[in-house]
């Protein structure tokens, strides 16, 4: 019998976060440090494992459930990014107790490894059914990380999150009964991803359940005009439980556009593909000019996010494979590059007490580590060359011009638009003579040995992928060649000039 990878790299967290609920004090924070480090070694396996890593048991056989999972390329990457950030989390939340709230640190390292186990079951599920368990089952524990610790508001914040989520799931719930009653008219039912694929679903119905989907999934990422709720939640919740929720849960919405409703709803995908391309506009300009006026860190890191999903969404629904295989890079690269800044900012918060731009000035002189860090945080946002953010972002613009010149060429503002939130940020909170409230908060209190430790790993992964990105290129590049095969699209031939 072969060892079931798979399902034990997702339970060790999950398991281990319901045995962490009775251990307390440090003994809980070590424990927790550690189930996340076997995580990581096992996912780590799985991410270089040369087999085929797929495991399938018939579960509800009048439907045609089954417990499913799988790795492709989308997935390691998936994969790889979630095992490596909650562990990093988890260090730089090691004296969580310090924030406002009742709750011990060993629950928010059991609550943050049972959301680590949860969101690897969604991005290794290949059943659409176990798929929406695990998606719904990802809310509970992020509700509580967000409602348990963080600012006065975070209660409110945790229910518009909840409501939010939950209503994009429900939306799901429709087409995925829908799916239901497709196949159970066919002799062998089944909720396969692979199954459902190779269904005919065209026309009026096949639009109406791919709007199930993308509705969840825009909710998910979040995409113009549905997220509202993630300034309100990333300026309540503490920056690991943002980082969790932005670095990881976030990505589900783009995982799920492809997975699903390119895969699954390859016709509605292309008939939708003019509204969702201006949404993905609108996304890039809102996040951004929000990102710029915002006078709140946190608020500014979320926005700046609504922006870059705005990009990813556009690669995705470009049609082209450099596009495509430019946005799953993006999602890895996003991941790491919002955890390095909402991490980092964090730090700041915590030594200056407010979050609040103008309570910040002339810190890079009496903390220059911490404004360092800020700075190559930021360019990484900004998408300069040499970080791993730059590339992906140009390949999606690249990719995305051999359809739409002009949409791109409109789009391409918002890199503009990305250097002046960051810029503006940087120069306003870290340039400038020191106020006396940096002063009196920064003097002789840089970042200590573990917080460099926590930004170490998240700054050379930046730059390691950015000089070094075709290892990860050719992983994900054969899911992007069955899904361009899937929706039934070629790339553009290129445009010789002077041709006849």
């Amino acid at each position: 019998m072969t060892f079931p990878l798979l399902t034990a790299l997702a339970l060790v967290p999950l398991i281990g976060g319901l045995v962490l609920f009775f251990v307390k004090g440090a003994a809980g924070r070590v424990l927790g440090l550690g189930i996340s480090l076997v995580t990581l070694a096992l996912g780590l396996v799985a991410f270089f494992s040369s087999s085929d890593l797929a495991e399938n048991h018939l579960w509800i056989s009048s439907i045609g459930a089954h417990y499913a999972l799988g790795l492709d390329g989308m997935a390691k990457a998936m994969v790889l990014l979630t095992v490596v950030l909650v562990p990093i989390v988890l260090l730089a939340e090691w004296d969580v107790d310090e924030q406002p709230g009742t709750w011990s640190a060993s629950t928010f390292f059991a609550l943050a490894l049972m959301l680590e186990g949860l969101a690897l079951f969604v991005f290794m599920a290949t059943d659409a059914l176990l798929f929406y368990i695990f998606f719904e089952a990802t809310l509970i524990p992020m509700y509580f990380l967000i409602g348990g610790w963080g600012g006065p508001r975070r209660a409110q914040a945790a229910l518009k999150f909840l409501l939010y989520s939950l209503a994009g799931g429900l939306v799901m719930l429709v087409s995925i009964i829908g799916l239901g009653a497709h196949t159970a008219a066919s002799d062998n039912p089944s909720f396969l991803i692979d199954d459902l694929a190779a269904l005919n679903i065209d026309g009026n119905v096949g639009r109406w359940l791919w709007l199930g989907f993308f509705i969840a999934f825009a909710i998910k990422a979040p995409m113009v005009p549905v997220h509202t709720w993630l300034p309100d939640t990333a300026e309540q919740a503490t920056p690991g439980s943002s980082t969790l929720l932005v670095g990881i849960l976030d990505k589900i919405g783009t995982f799920g556009m492809i997975r699903f409703c390119l895969e699954i709803f390859p016709e509605a995908s292309k008939w939708a593909t003019p509204v969702v391309l201006g949404l993905a506009v609108v996304s890039i300009f809102y996040g951004a000019l929000m990102a710029i006026g915002s006078r709140h860190l946190l608020r500014l890191v979320s926005y700046t996010s609504i922006s870059h999903f705005g990009f990813m969404v556009l690669g995705i629904f470009a049609f082209t494979t450099q596009s495509m295989n430019g946005t799953i890079f993006y999602m890895l690269n996003h991941g790491f590059s919002t955890a390095a800044l909402f991490l980092v900012v964090g730090f700041l918060i915590r030594r200056r007490g407010s979050a609040d731009i103008a309570d910040f000035g002339g810190v890079q002189k009496v903390a220059p580590v911490a404004a360092g860090l800020f700075l190559v945080s930021g360019l990484s946002a900004l998408a300069l060359p040499g970080m791993s953010s730059f590339i992906s972002e140009w390949m999606v613009m690249a990719g995305a011009w051999q359809r739409h010149p002009v949409l791109t060429a409109v789009s391409a503002v918002g890199t503009v638009l990305a250097a002046l939130y960051i810029l503006l940020a940087y120069q306003r909170t870290m340039t400038g003579p020191v106020t006396e409230q940096a002063d009196e908060h920064f003097t002789n209190n840089d970042l200590n040995l573990r917080e460099k430790a926590v930004m170490a790993p998240l700054i050379a992964l930046l730059l390691g992928l950015g000089f070094l990105p075709t290892p990860m290129l050719q992983v994900t590049e054969n899911t992007v060649k069955d899904t361009m095969a899937q929706v039934g699209m070629t790339d553009p031939a290129p445009v010789v000039k002077g041709a006849k």
